[in-house]
């Protein structure tokens, strides 16, 4: 759902940067809260990790493909506000490498596929894992729905967007339509992706996720006809290292973009389909990084196909990685030098 240059006009696309500044500014200081010293890296890995998923076009109906978006993977696994950063981070290394959404429509992408997939999917989560058993299953099943409900509302922000900065005169209602229709389907990849993914970590260290904090209820023991809150016991070790847990995401990152993205869906995703069925596309514009060595998800002089787009895809994660842990590893020590301070005024 990557919106080029041209769909939306100049002042809403001004006016979505701004919003989607505010957003990222309120999502600095909410992230000095979330993050510490074990999901600051993992924060970074997070961003790269969907950047790699998000190279997996999967086929849905109609020769159309769709993608993970990662709002709401990002939110569950790391909190909202560093689940907007995340986001900001993916797509402001593929406009900027991969000429992959415009750069003049950052901010309608930013807080499309970033603020609104983020806040519906973890607002909805919360909800859920709330009136839900406090267990694992609770946890993924919340994850499931969440994120599929998250794709499709990204889907009409972005519809609601157009209706008022689309460049072309066209029935909005059947955009509306066409857009949500299509992009519920992809929210079904969505959430299976997500639910996977979240399962995964939680199995093997749930102190890691964001959304997973305090999945047991304390023991309850009934003393003289009244339930009391029993001693706790001795948590178990966990099973993985934080360390181990980052190395498996950063090889899984790696082999997603280097390798399986090869395999990926050659279909135009929903956005893509849906604008050249309604004439949304009339005034695209070409991308200002278009001559970028890495535009397409390609590198520039390497022949062939299978290995300039693995190579890409492995640049890529890199780059996000590094870009992704050295912001989050500012802000984590903002909020340790934060802390000092306030400490040592004390």
């Amino acid at each position: 759902m990557h919106v080029p240059d041209g769909f939306i006009n100049a002042p809403i696309s001004a006016a979505a940067g701004v919003v989607a500044a505010g957003a990222v500014a309120v999502s600095l200081r909410g992230a000095r809260r979330e993050l510490d010293e074990r999901t600051a890296p993992l924060a970074g890995l997070v961003a790269a990790f969907i950047f790699a998923v998000q190279m997996l076009n999967f086929p849905v109906a109609a020769g159309t493909s769709g993608h993970l978006l990662g709002g709401a993977l990002a939110a569950i696994l790391v909190g909202p506000y560093t689940g907007v950063l995340c986001i900001a981070v993916v797509l402001l290394m593929q406009g900027i490498l991969f000429a992959d959404g415009g750069l003049t429509a950052l901010g309608v992408n930013i807080t499309v596929m970033g603020v609104v997939t983020v806040v519906v999917a973890y607002a909805l989560f919360r909800g859920l894992v709330l009136v839900l058993p406090r267990t694992r299953r609770s946890v993924t099943a919340s994850a499931f729905v969440a994120a599929l409900v998250s794709v499709p509302a990204a889907a009409a922000a972005f519809t609601l967007v157009y209706a008022i900065g689309g460049t072309t005169d066209v029935p909005i209602g059947k955009v509306l339509t066409a857009m949500v229709g299509v992009h519920t389907l992809i929210g079904i990849g969505e959430a299976v992706i997500t639910m996977l993914t979240v399962g995964a970590v939680v199995a093997v260290r749930p102190d890691l996720v964001h959304g997973a904090r305090g999945l047991t209820a304390p023991l309850k023991l009934r003393v003289n006809g009244e339930l009391v809150d029993a001693a706790p016991a001795a948590a178990p070790a966990p099973a993985g290292s934080p360390k181990k847990v980052w190395i498996g995401g950063v090889v899984a990152a790696l082999v997603l973009a280097g390798f399986v993205s090869f395999y990926a869906s050659a279909n135009p995703d929903g956005l893509e389909k849906v604008a050249a069925d309604k004439g949304i596309d009339k005034n695209v514009e070409e991308h200002a990084a278009a001559g970028s060595p890495l535009a397409d998800y390609g590198v520039e002089g390497v022949e062939t196909a299978r290995l300039s787009g693995g190579l890409a895809g492995v640049i890529g994660v890199g780059a996000t990685l590094a870009v992704g842990t050295g912001a989050f590893w500012v802000v984590r020590r903002r909020r340790t030098t934060s802390a000092s301070g306030t400490t040592e005024s004390v």
